[in-house]
């Protein structure tokens, strides 16, 4: 089962039959037949209309508005092998591994603007047509290819394709070379580009200053740059309708915390976490509910925005019109605000989940699991003590790796690591890398080398049963090791530590080594990364 969240508008489409229109607090989504329930959600992307699941096995649902005779929603299967989803307001899209856009909308597709077509093909450059990467606005959608360019598709009414002639295209224009992250919203009509020397771009609708140039001039028709941004590294920027906001990580590593959040626009749409003050450039957002905190992720609707801090919190403010910030009413929240989540399954910390906003609706939802982690985790298994196999690349430089893992993102098979070595003899110490990175969180690289590999990858069916194991396991007296972290005891059984580490056998069975049952080397590790050193510690 997943654990999956949801508040707000249940309409457009209605996924509760049983549920009012506005749910105020926050209900537990439930997929209506029991193999979907075994799905583990990836993403979640929800607009105006529709809201599509994507879950880990690279397939997805979409939910689409009925008319109000029939308001049950029409359940579409996507069967593509899908990376990423997004849904704006009119277009919907989705990037496949192999690096294809398929998106449908009226102003995509407006002989046929429900069907899905592929919008990467449409790109004249033949260097251009492998994507990387896809957001939705405002009738329009963003791609950003292996090449680091930026294309737009679709309604340029506000000029947010950056073009001064266009009144829409259904073939994507290039906007800009050299862009490393492409933002904007599902109800935006503005897009930022940032390139690669963290120079930020921005175009479109600014008749609220929401582009940050220190204005309120109404139309950017053309890519301009952004002055006067907060200084440091840009990690995130989430647009609404008439705001934005910047999640920027300090580059002094001695600072606590890291990352602080900014915003522009106006304060009338209540996006800002500001109370009665409009502002034309990003400018720090103060509450002493994450004054201490770092922000681990943050997302923006129409008008609302849910953040997720490094202390467990999550923090809310804006439009509560349809009780879109779970504070059980519908009163506007015009400042940051805490609201209390029911215990979910795995919640020993909230960085294990991920918020995603629409149209006046917010979902919560976890993704635990070997994607998308912190680049301490590929640190963690790096480490020498959990390697026992070696692979030598073209240059004969040695990459250490453990079976452990392999075995298990490689199927079980000798063989495949067999060809895998063979694959890793013919890489540079880059590519070999970028291969075992891959590898560890099945994070998406470039295409062209995924696709060398991606027979030999393991599709990861067994997590949701991994996990089981690990924490509904209550039989305590057979855990008789004790971990300790950061004042906190994990325990472990000593005859699976045994089976599963090197560096655990010799501890355990050396006549010489200490055999006292704690180590407490383990507070250097994020507690995602700790989490997942449990999951490796279990897995067959």
């Amino acid at each position: 089962m997943n654990d999956c969240l949801f508040l707000g508008l249940n309409k457009n489409p209605k996924l509760f039959k049983n549920e009012p229109n506005t749910i105020k607090k926050p209900i537990q989504f439930k997929f209506e037949n029991e193999n979907e329930n075994e799905k583990q959600i990836k993403q979640i992307s929800t607009g105006h209309l529709s809201t599509i699941f994507l879950f880990k096995n690279g397939k997805a649902i979409e939910y689409l508005n009925q008319n109000d005779s029939n308001p049950n929603p029409e359940k579409i299967q996507i069967e593509e092998n899908i990376q990423k989803v997004t849904v704006g307001h009119g277009n919907e899209a989705v990037l496949t591994i192999e690096g294809n856009v398929f998106a449908k909308g009226d102003y995509i597709n407006s002989k046929n603007p429900n069907e899905f077509i592929n919008i990467s093909s449409l790109i004249e450059d033949p260097n251009d047509k492998v994507i990387e990467d896809i957001v939705s606005g405002r009738f329009s959608i963003y791609l950003l290819t292996s090449n680091q360019n930026a294309y737009g598709i679709g309604s340029n009414g506000s000029s947010q394709l950056g073009s001064k002639t266009l009144s829409k295209t259904e073939k994507p224009i290039l906007m800009m070379k050299n862009v490393s992250k492409i933002f904007s919203g599902n109800s935006s009509s503005f897009v930022f580009l940032l390139n690669s020397n963290q120079e930020l771009f921005g175009c479109g609708n600014n008749f609220n200053g929401q582009l940050g140039f220190g204005s309120k001039k109404k139309i950017r028709k053309k890519l301009k740059k952004i002055q006067n941004i907060p200084k440091g590294k840009i990690i995130d920027i989430q647009c609404g309708y008439a705001y934005s906001i910047m999640l920027v990580e300090n580059e002094n590593q001695n600072q606590n915390p890291k990352r602080k959040l900014y915003s522009c626009g106006s304060y009338h749409y209540n996006g800002l976490g500001k109370e009665y003050e409009d502002t034309y450039e990003f400018t720090k957002i103060k509450s002493s509910l994450f004054e201490n905190d770092d922000i681990i992720e943050i997302s923006c609707g129409y008008n609302h925005t849910l953040i997720l801090t490094s202390n467990n919190k999550m923090i809310v403010f804006g439009s509560n019109l349809n009780g879109e910030l779970g504070t059980g009413d519908t009163k506007k929240q015009k400042i940051p605000n805490q609201i209390e989540l029911p215990k979910l399954r795995f919640n020993e910390n909230i960085s294990n989940y991920h918020v995603s906003c629409g149209y006046h609706k917010s979902f919560i939802y976890s993704y635990s699991s070997f994607s998308n982690l912190e680049e301490d985790l590929i640190k963690l298994f790096k480490r020498k003590e959990f390697c026992d196999i070696s692979f030598k690349t073209e240059n004969g430089e040695i990459i250490e790796a453990h079976k452990l893992i392999l075995k298990y993102r490689l199927n079980e098979n000798q063989n495949q690591i067999e060809k895998l070595q063979e694959i890793i003899s013919k890489k540079s110490i880059k590519e070999s890398n970028q291969i075992f990175e891959m590898i560890y969180s099945n994070r998406i690289i470039n295409p062209k080398l995924y696709s060398e590999i991606k027979e030999i990858i393991n599709s990861n069916e067994k997590i949701e049963e991994t996990m089981k194991r690990i924490y509904l396991n209550e039989n305590e007296n057979e855990k008789d090791f004790i971990i300790e972290r950061k004042e906190k005891q994990y325990k472990f059984p000593k005859l699976i530590l045994i089976m599963r580490s090197e560096l655990y056998r010799g501890m355990f069975l050396s006549v010489t080594e200490d055999k006292s049952n704690k180590v407490t080397d383990y507070s250097e590790l994020s507690n995602k990364s700790f989490q997942i050193f449990e999951y490796w510690i279990f897995i067959k």
